[in-house]
């Protein structure tokens, strides 16, 4: 059972865990009744009696990759070789953890009449995840389009729901791509190489002043920014987050 150690701050048991693509895990927790947030944001979560630790610590911040309707708070993460994420592989369900939070400001902008165009690598699709999910559940007007690219369809985590989530709701669009599509074994027909200025050409042609949210690791992130630049993007219409130290 979760329990509230002061505001923001709470200990919560995993609940489950399970595998959402080729060396990505996805950690489900109990969510507090009190627990509040918005799609976006991420909590901090700490381990209260690891097995083993390193010179990072026993604390790691994590997007929340769950949507505020959803039952559990849920967090997905790539496996790397580190003290933290074998600990996690290895806890009984039912262990305790401490988590605080939400933290963040990584929202969507008010004014729904505005398009929300979503640039992802990787792991970088948590915070999106919780926001077109979200969306769908809330019957949202907003037009929403997801842009998400990976070595192969085997890496990308979430991807059937993400492309499933185009039938419930009307204003999603999502577009996958993949670098390195031949070194699958599975048939992929989306589109192929990095997210480029001809592939955003390409999908938001009746896409009406859009507001840019590019989320991964640093190097996607200054190679996306670098390309909507290029594109005579306003950096007032671009929000970032980067995910450094998986």
């Amino acid at each position: 059972m979760s329990d509230a150690l002061n505001e923001n701050e709470y200990t919560v048991p995993l609940i489950e865990r399970r595998l959402v693509a080729e060396g990505t895990m996805a950690f489900h927790f109990e969510k507090p009744a009190q627990f509040v947030f918005t799609p976006g944001q991420f909590v901090d979560l700490t381990l209260l009696r690891p097995s083993e630790t390193d010179a990072a610590g026993n604390t790691r911040t994590f997007s929340i990759a769950s949507a505020p309707d959803e039952e559990t708070v849920m967090v997905a993460t790539r496996l790397r070789d580190t003290a933290f994420k074998r600990e996690m592989q290895r806890l009984p369900l039912g262990t305790t953890v401490r988590m605080e939070g939400p933290f963040g400001k990584l929202m969507l902008h008010a004014d729904q009449t505005r398009p929300a165009v979503f640039l992802s690598g990787g792991i970088g699709i948590t915070p999106f995840r919780s926001m077109v999910v979200h969306a769908a559940m809330q019957r949202s007007p907003q037009r929403l389009v997801l842009f998400y690219s990976n070595r192969r369809p085997e890496d990308a985590a979430f991807l059937d729901e993400l492309q499933a989530l185009q039938e419930t709701n009307p204003r999603y669009t999502f577009v996958g791509t993949m670098t390195e599509p031949e070194k699958s074994s599975l048939v992929w027909q989306g589109e192929t190489g990095y997210i480029n200025a001809a592939v955003l050409s390409k999908h938001l042609v009746n896409v009406d002043r859009p507001i840019y949210y590019v989320v991964g690791p640093p190097g996607i992130v200054g190679a996306l920014r670098t390309m909507l630049k290029e594109a005579h993007i306003d950096d007032s219409d671009v929000r970032t987050e980067t995910f450094a130290g998986y």
